[in-house]
């Protein structure tokens, strides 16, 4: 069967989709209406759907909650009003037959106590966090589902955003205003959490695909620079998640089956005093897609994870939440017994790898009085990355020839309280606490004694401390300013930043703003890079259990304008300048971790590289009107780092350019069926590689690359396209969808990179992931 034919047959699945008669189907709208910053709920404010006939509208009750009952299916606006406070609108609430829809709105007191300031809530170019306000924006659980080939996946949807670039489709490792992947921060409910992926390597924040089903996720924020105090250790972006809460008053379920395999969600009321559970199961099986043909490595991949929300009310004021995720994820692969069928040296091993996931936290929230929150949470979390080769010797026997394994655990505990001093004034300050651990095993054969040696075997324990506080200041009502500090300190060599933050919001009219941020950001090394030992005089020492923090100054200016109520224009130009990077402690040597893609570094390594990225960002973005949204961002910039070799050279992730559009546009068939088509296209300059030393490489039988030359080349550019095509049903008690994402449309082979060939002694090219079809169902009811 040829892909055209593959692809084709979803299409007539679609086409059989479609013979059944409309009904009028309606579902409820519920929620809570809070304060902002004291989260105290706001009895008395009043609740529109505005594009009902008649108008229908509820007032909150006593504890702030309201509900709308009898909802057509579709996608409606709601309107909140209260006195003291700015008027919001919320478009685009989809309601679905199969599923409630309950919301959470926070709403903002008005400072000047009138009421013309029209907010719409869901401006996804602006943060959930009011203390956010420049280079961070919200991001939905919509916009998760909907983009084109973005599987459900965070790290896979900000690809679309401006500044942001994928650092190998084959996973979600992204590369954010040309810096390394390992900058990103990952939290969750307000605390940092391990990289939540996949097939992560070591040292790394990203991986395969995402642990975390978009079933769990609320509306969350996504940073690219000069963060809010409330964020540290991190130079590039952050990623700060917000969980979904289960249906406190009747269960509900989700089932999805696919190519990726089974997706399985179950929420519902919990306990006495309406608390609820939300809980999701994944099991995949990626060998499902290589057996139907499509080229996506030699391995044999599986995984399965199992992500929680348990959300338990103490009191009118306070709630207890039990929170976490956990993944497992390997890959196997077995040489096949013929020589001559080899091509790669590769081919020559077996090997198995691993790498597990998992945290969990229990955080506890209480109301203090009417201005002032509190929350205190302790999060568990550990991940373990195992990797063993075996080799087949001339008859085809297998022997051991590599075993590595890393571990690292952590312990969190945090407390922050938001208090609001006024109108005017809110402050939030918290500390963390974190108990770290790590350990790390490396065995290798050496071909020339035949003996298996230990280059690696190291265990150790620290800990780190981040402090914060931060003031958001309303002076009037178009000025709005935040100042805060962040300190972090690793205790193992009492190496520690004292970071101020500032950010400004000023309002020109009521269509348009300029923003500003400064911030001072740091970054512990990877643990690996503390206490990873090497040998010297015959002695094993830990090189770098010294290694300072590295550092970087963050400067953004940014301006929008809103076009009309649906059509924004964005345009960000930023500077970010990095120092104490760690390089390599000898001479004219190029090597920087600012380049880093994965791994530890067990050299000896000082604190004097240097780094900068600076650049301009466009976005244009419709939000859903008229049943179309597109986002359309381009990015231009530089990305330059320095070693002790004294000279300026590209970073590897200097592409200098990148463009995206993304887009959809939903047909309504009839009353209960939505045709979705969505599209997202990529245009990328390449990213810089170091030229192989073929003379070496072949004396060497390995890769050999002209370090004085690193970062001299690039790549070509990278070109991809992806298509969505869903169709939605709603019947009377459920939702059903039918889906298939198409990623690289076009097959287009994009290179990933060169690397030298043993077995050929030829240099050979590797690329990216070819096309793939992604079919799936889902049900919910």
């Amino acid at each position: 069967m040829t892909t055209l034919q593959k692809i084709s047959v979803p299409f007539l699945l679609l086409v059989c989709y479609l013979n059944a008669q409309a009904q009028e189907l309606t579902q409820t709208i519920r929620g809570t209406v809070i304060d902002q910053v004291s989260q105290t709920p706001l009895p008395g404010a009043n609740v529109i759907l505005l594009n009902s006939f008649p108008v229908v509208g509820v007032t909150t009750d006593i504890d702030g909650h309201f509900k709308i009952t009898k909802v057509p299916v579709g996608s409606h606006a709601i309107k909140i009003t209260f006195i003291g406070y700015k008027e919001i609108t919320l478009p685009n609430v989809i309601v679905n037959s199969g599923k409630e829809v309950v919301l959470t709105i926070a709403i903002e007191e008005d400072v000047m106590q009138m009421q013309e300031l029209v907010i719409t809530a869901t401006e996804k170019d602006r943060a959930l966090n009011d203390m956010s306000v420049v280079s961070a924006r919200t991001f939905s659980v919509e916009e998760t589902r909907k983009f084109a080939a973005a599987v459900n996946d965070p790290a896979r949807m900000v690809t679309s955003f401006a500044g942001v670039v994928s650092a190998d489709d084959g996973n979600n490792s992204i590369s954010i205003r040309g810096n390394s992947p390992f900058g990103l921060l990952w939290r969750m409910e307000g605390v940092d959490i391990p990289n939540p992926n996949h097939f992560a390597n070591a040292g790394t924040a990203g991986g395969g695909i995402s642990i975390l089903s978009s079933q769990l996720l609320a509306n969350s924020d996504f940073s690219t620079g000069a963060f809010a105090a409330e964020y540290g250790n991190a130079l590039s972006g952050v990623f700060d998640l917000r969980l979904r809460k289960g249906n406190n008053e009747k269960s509900e379920y989700t089932f999805q089956a696919g190519f990726l395999g089974t997706d399985i969600a179950a929420e519902g009321p919990l306990g006495k005093n309406k608390g609820s559970y939300l809980v999701n199961y994944r099991y995949s099986t990626l060998t499902l897609l290589s057996k139907m043909g499509v080229p996506i490595g030699d391995y044999s991949t599986d995984f399965q994870d199992l992500s929680f929300n348990i959300h338990l009310p103490t009191s009118k004021k306070s709630n207890l939440t039990i929170f976490g995720f956990g993944g497992l994820s390997d890959q196997k692969s077995e040489a096949e017994k013929d020589s001559t069928k080899w091509e790669s040296e590769f081919e020559s091993y077996n090997a198995i790898y691993h790498s597990n996931t998992g945290a969990v936290g229990i955080k506890y929230a209480t109301i203090l009085n009417t201005n002032s929150h509190l929350q205190n949470a302790v999060v568990f979390s550990g991940n373990e990355i195992f990797y063993e080769q075996e080799k087949l010797d001339e008859n085809y026997t297998p022997f051991l020839d590599y075993t590595q394994k890393y571990g690292n655990s952590k312990i969190i505990f945090s407390s922050v309280l938001n208090t609001k001093l006024s109108a005017r004034y809110n402050l939030r300050s918290g500390v963390y606490f974190n108990q770290l651990f790590y350990n790390v095993k490396q065995r290798m054969l050496n071909e020339d004694t035949n003996i298996f040696e230990t280059q690696l075997n190291s265990e150790g324990t620290t800990q780190s401390i981040q402090a914060f506080s931060q003031v958001n200041i309303k002076a009037n009502d178009k000025l709005t300013l935040n100042a805060g500090v962040h300190y972090l300190q690793l205790l193992l060599n009492n190496s520690f930043s004292i970071e101020p933050r500032l950010s400004a919001s000023y309002a020109l009219d009521d269509i348009q703003r300029i923003n500003m941020g400064y911030g001072l950001h740091s970054q512990i090394q990877p643990l690996g890079t503390y206490f990873g030992e090497s040998i010297q005089n015959g002695v094993s020492v830990r090189t770098n259990e010294d290694l300072g923090l590295s550092k970087s100054h963050h400067f953004v200016l940014g301006y929008d304008r809103s076009l009309n109520d649906h059509l924004r224009v964005k345009l960000e130009t930023y500077y970010q300048h990095l120092y104490d990077i760690p390089v390599k402690a000898e001479d004219n040597s190029s090597y920087s971790l600012i380049n880093r893609q994965w791994d530890y570094e067990t050299e000896p390594l000082v604190n004097d590289g240097l780094g900068r990225n600076y650049g301009v960002e466009v976005t244009l973005e419709q939000f859903m009107h008229n049943d179309v949204y597109f986002l359309l961002s381009a990015s231009l910039y530089e990305s330059k780092y320095k070693a002790t070799d004294n000279v300026w050279r590209d970073t590897r992730y200097n592409g200098n350019a990148n463009i995206t559009f993304t887009g959809g546009k939903e047909f309504k068939l009839n009353k209960n069926r939505v045709l979705g088509i969505n599209i997202r296209s990529i245009y990328s300059g390449g990213f810089r590689t170091t030229p192989i030393n073929v003379e070496e490489s072949i004396a060497k039988g390995e890769t050999v690359f002209f370090e004085e030359r690193a970062f001299t080349e690039q790549v070509s550019d990278y070109f991809r396209p992806d298509l969505r095509i869903s169709l939605k049903r709603n019947k009377a008690k459920s939702t059903h969808t039918l889906a298939l994402d198409i990623q690289n449309a076009v097959n287009r082979k994009n290179v990933f990179g060169s690397y030298f060939e043993p077995l050929t002694g030829e240099v050979k090219v590797a690329y990216q992931t070819p096309l793939i079809p992604i079919l799936s169902y889902k049900i919910e009811f």
